[in-house]
């Protein structure tokens, strides 16, 4: 199963050095080195391996996974990424999830330290590829059940997953998922869309959305800084090195666009689907519990999550609104999102499911959150290192 492992404990993080050499186009090993240093910042040990899922897109893919708390008997909590990104990403979130159960975290088929394979251009049979790479990743774990947790595009994977493996889905949770709602069939007037814009969007539809990235070269780094320094700062409070972050997400990105490719043969302009979730929930099992939450300032739209817990009157389904949040949920508000994910996971901890018995629906309100962020996260690395 694994072909490739390491056992980390988190170590110290002084480090000056090390980020002065970080100035390239792009490496694996540099991807490897981010990785690492940004487990460092984690309070509980982790292992991280490949797991070998034979031919499912390409003649041998590989999946790299990292978990904490493996020896725990509760039901496993498996994270998904959204579009870009990779498990280092997580850090600020699998401590608090990993205190009562197995994580884990991959990184989805195409993206991060896992292979990259060629996708099919078509929607549904990339779509297709990416559930079944999970599947065979789950089978290669011997994972009876799990609870799935997808954010964004890891959102829409998700949904998809326990729409055609019901049996092994104890609990969906859906944070800030892409592709459910249908794309306005009007668009251009809807969102003001200047004329120069739509020139613009369709002169570069036939490109991934990410090119501009690796088109920088080795100031793909600085692009990344500079284009989303609020993604940098939601870290700071845990992660020490400025250039960290914006190296790991570049680094996560200036490799071949594998995984980027299947979603831009899946999405419909960047904010939809060619084929959206909110039309195939019906197709989920009633039985499934799910947990939906929202940024109060993301601009994925809240609409499907509030259709989707009104079509299923019959089954349990729990919509959060997390106020102050924006799309990446988990860190920008990130001790409220994991109480949200832990209170699921208690929730199926209880559960008895019975086989095609709904469940009744107990969480009928959209609550929004209006709980402040605290001024600092407290991190008491553990310093030693048994690498």
């Amino acid at each position: 199963m694994a072909t490739e492992y390491e056992v980390v404990t988190p170590k110290s993080n002084s480090s000056w050095i090390w980020g002065i050499f970080n100035w390239t186009t792009q490496s694996a090993a540099m991807l490897r080195s981010a990785e690492k240093r940004i487990f460092t910042y984690l309070k509980n040990a982790y292992r991280g391996w490949y797991v070998d899922i034979g031919p499912v897109v390409g003649e041998a893919d590989k999946i790299w996974t990292v978990s904490l708390n493996a020896e725990s008997p509760k039901t496993p909590l498996v994270l998904l990424h959204g579009l870009g990104s990779g498990v280092g990403l997580w850090i600020l979130n699998l401590d608090s999830f990993a205190e009562h159960r197995p994580v884990y975290a991959i990184d989805i088929l195409g993206f991060g330290r896992s292979s990259r394979p060629k996708f099919s251009t078509d929607a549904q049979k990339a779509e297709q590829q990416l559930v079944a790479s999970i599947e065979e990743w789950r089978r290669e774990m011997k994972l009876n059940e799990m609870i799935l947790l997808g954010h964004s595009m890891g959102g829409f994977l998700a949904a998809s997953y326990a729409i055609s493996h019901p049996d092994r889905v104890k609990h969906l949770i859906l944070a800030d998922p892409w592709g459910f709602s249908e794309k306005p069939a009007d668009i251009a007037s809807k969102y003001n869309i200047p004329m120069w814009v739509r020139v613009l969007a369709f002169a570069l539809q036939p490109l991934n959305p990410l090119w501009a990235v690796r088109a920088a070269g080795p100031f793909g780094q600085w692009v990344v800084s500079k284009a989303r320094p609020d993604i940098i700062r939601k870290y700071t409070t845990v992660v020490k090195e400025e250039e960290l972050i914006p190296q790991y997400i570049h680094q996560c990105n200036a490799q071949s666009p594998a995984g980027e490719s299947a979603f831009h043969a899946m999405m419909s302009g960047f904010g939809w689907a060619k084929y959206p979730m909110i039309n195939r929930m019906k197709d989920l099992r009633k039985d499934i519990p799910v947990t939906m939450m929202y940024g109060s300032r993301s601009w994925v739209d809240k609409a499907s999550g509030e259709s989707i817990k009104l079509s299923r009157i019959h089954s349990y389904v729990n919509l959060q609104v997390i106020n102050g949040a924006g799309h990446h949920i988990y860190a920008d508000r990130p001790e409220v999102f994991n109480r949200y994910v832990n209170d699921a996971c208690a929730f199926c901890d209880g559960q008895q499911r019975t086989s095609n018995e709904s469940i009744e629906n107990t969480s009928c309100e959209v609550t929004t959150t209006t709980e402040e962020l605290p001024t600092a996260i407290e991190t008491n690395v553990v310093k030693n290192d048994t690498q």
